[in-house]
């Protein structure tokens, strides 16, 4: 009977995974723990408690006074450039080494973490499939990126010095869902999409059920190890134009380099030059090792979880009129 402790369990997919979890015969307990009060009513259950992963004494008093014994890693910044760059370094990567620290003081024996495929990075030379086995390699010039590298960098020191502490690392696609909005979702929201010359910019997209089901999966089974997440396929900008019915804008990166480096000086738009390549080299995730090792096969391909937000959204849409 496992005692789950999920960080960030307020947020979208923290909920979410407390809800998966709280009703599964072998968890015994599960903490949400955040710094938010929950966005609505938490199962029977579940117990909420005020934790700031910055905090590295109340990470620590959560998981002795509850007696952890596996932790789900969830809080971190999902929609990046909001906040100052040390805050999202701070939360991201200080965040994560205090759970680990708490985790091998308190005995631990399993924790999941939310990684992405930010920490392959966005380059030029990438292979066209990207799996668990090519280096982690981040940007240096997209905060964002180099943090999830920073936080595998982390993550693979305390494997070697605290085997007791078995981990899954979960490098998530883009996530789609019912009432996902967010930086990649705006990018879709113009008259026109933006499309960089000479890339398809390929998106490997993830429903967030088939995201909690891989963290339940990785919680409560015995398998350890990295895994990409995302659904099978991939989906290009060009399919996603013809999609929403909307024309493209085609542009050099040149041209967008410029661009966001005036619009960013004018602060017109947190986006920097930097986030070109975020574009332009899209890491694209071969889930062969989610399905065949971890054992758990997405229910939505890629494409049919962008069909799927693309219901979705018209239904918000409608809502509106």
């Amino acid at each position: 009977m496992k005692r789950v402790l999920v960080t960030g369990g307020s947020g979208f997919l923290g909920s979410n995974a407390v809800r998966a979890l709280a009703v599964r015969p072998d968890v015994d307990l599960v903490i949400s723990g955040d710094v938010r009060p929950p966005a609505a009513s938490v199962p029977d259950g579940v117990v909420v408690e005020t934790c700031d992963v910055t905090d590295a004494a109340t990470v620590s008093a959560v998981v002795q006074r509850h007696a952890i014994d596996t932790i789900v890693h969830l809080a971190a910044i999902v929609d990046p450039g909001g906040l100052s760059e040390e805050v999202e370094r701070r939360v991201d990567v200080d965040g994560t080494r205090n759970v680990l620290d708490a985790a091998v003081a308190h005995g631990v024996t399993r924790i999941v973490v939310s990684s992405s495929g930010a920490a392959y990075g966005y380059h030029a030379d990438s292979p066209e499939w990207l799996t668990e086995d090519d280096p982690i390699r981040g940007n240096e010039e997209f905060s964002y990126s180099r943090h999830k590298r920073l936080v595998e960098e982390l993550l693979a020191a305390y494997r070697a010095d605290h085997p007791g502490l078995g981990q899954v690392v979960l490098r998530i696609g883009t996530i789609l869902g019912p009432s996902v909005s967010n930086q990649i979702t705006a990018l879709w929201e113009g008259r026109r999409i933006l499309r960089i010359r000479g890339s398809e910019s390929p998106f490997v997209f993830v429903w967030v059920d088939d995201v909690v089901g891989a963290i339940v999966q990785g919680a409560t089974g015995s398998v350890t190890g990295a895994f990409n997440v995302a659904g099978d396929g991939k989906v290009t900008v060009t399919e996603i134009a013809e999609a929403f019915g909307t024309p493209t804008l085609t542009v050099s990166p040149a041209l967008l380099g410029a661009a966001l480096r005036v619009g960013h000086a004018l602060r017109l738009t947190v986006h920097d030059a930097d986030r070109v390549g975020f574009l332009q080299h899209r890491p694209v995730l071969d889930n062969s090792r989610l399905k065949t090792v971890l054992g758990y096969t997405p229910a939505k391909t890629s494409r049919e979880a962008f069909d799927a937000y693309l219901a979705a959204r018209a239904v918000r849409l409608a809502g509106h009129v």
